[in-house]
C-alpha cells in the first residue's frame, strides 16, 4: 500500500534556503522510493534535470507562491522552464482576479500556460484556503475549461493546505479529464490515503519520504 501512495508523490522541496546538495537528495530519495516526481525551484530544474535524466520526472512552480506576476512572466517563466528540463508545470492563479470576478481572465492566462507548456503536465493551484467555497467551484470550472491536467489545492506557503473537503468538492465539480493534486500538510501515509480515496490522483508532500528514510534507519537499529 505504502508504495502505490508513493508512485503518486511529487516529493517536494521549496524551501528558498534549498541548496543543490539538498535538492540532489530529494532526488536521490524519490528516485530510491518512487514518487512520481521532484517537485523543485525553477533555478535547480537544468541541474537537476542533467543529474536524474530520465529516471525522475522533474516538476516545478510558476508564478509562486503568490500568483500575481504578469500572464507573460509566467509565460516565459514556463517555457524557461521546459527548455530546462522540467517535465511538469505547477502554476499559481492570479488569486485577486478571482477575488474580483475576473474568470474570463484567470481562464485565458491558464489556457496560454497550457499551450507553452505543450505536451507537458500543468497543474493549476488555486489556492484554496483563500477562496470562498463559491469561488472553488467556479475555479474548477475554469480550470477544465481552459484545458489544463491538474487541479491542486494549495502552494503550501499560505495560510493553510489540503483539506479532505476541498478534495472532495473539487472532486464533483471538475470535468472528466482534469485530476487533482492535494498538496500542504500531508504529514502521513494516513493521511494520503484519504486524500486519495476522496478523488486524489498526485499528492505534493516531503514528509512521506521522510517517514520511510525515518522507519528504514530504525530497523537497521534493531
Amino acid at each position: 500500500m505504502r508504495e502505490d501512495i508513493m508512485r503518486t508523490v511529487d516529493h517536494t522541496l521549496l524551501d528558498p534556503c534549498a541548496t543543490w546538495n539538498e535538492i540532489r537528495q530529494i532526488c536521490d530519495d524519490a528516485i530510491l522510493y518512487g514518487t512520481a516526481s521532484v517537485c523543485i525551484p525553477a533555478a535547480y530544474v537544468k541541474h537537476a534535470k542533467e543529474y536524474v535524466g530520465e529516471k525522475m520526472k522533474i516538476c516545478t512552480v510558476i508564478g509562486f507562491p503568490n500568483g500575481y506576476s504578469t500572464t507573460e512572466t509566467k509565460i516565459f517563466e514556463t517555457k524557461d522552464a521546459i527548455q530546462n528540463g522540467a517535465d511538469e508545470i505547477d502554476m499559481v492563479i492570479h488569486i485577486g482576479a478571482v477575488k474580483d470576478g475576473k474568470y474570463d481572465e484567470v481562464r485565458e492566462e491558464i489556457q496560454k500556460i497550457k499551450e507553452a507548456c505543450g505536451s507537458k503536465i500543468l497543474k493549476v493551484i488555486i489556492e484554496t484556503c483563500l477562496l470562498t467555497e463559491d469561488e472553488k467551484i467556479r475555479m474548477c470550472h475554469v480550470v477544465t475549461e481552459a484545458g489544463a491536467d491538474y487541479i491542486k489545492t494549495s502552494t503550501g506557503f499560505s495560510s493553510g493546505g489540503a483539506t479532505p473537503e476541498d478534495v472532495a468538492l473539487f472532486k464533483d465539480h471538475v470535468g472528466p479529464d482534469v485530476k487533482i493534486k492535494a498538496a500542504g500538510g500531508i504529514s502521513s501515509f494516513e493521511d494520503g490515503e484519504r486524500f486519495l480515496s476522496l478523488g486524489a490522483d498526485r499528492l505534493g508532500t516531503s514528509r512521506l519520504v521522510k517517514i520511510l528514510k525515518e522507519t528504514s534507519a530504525e530497523s537497521r537499529l534493531l
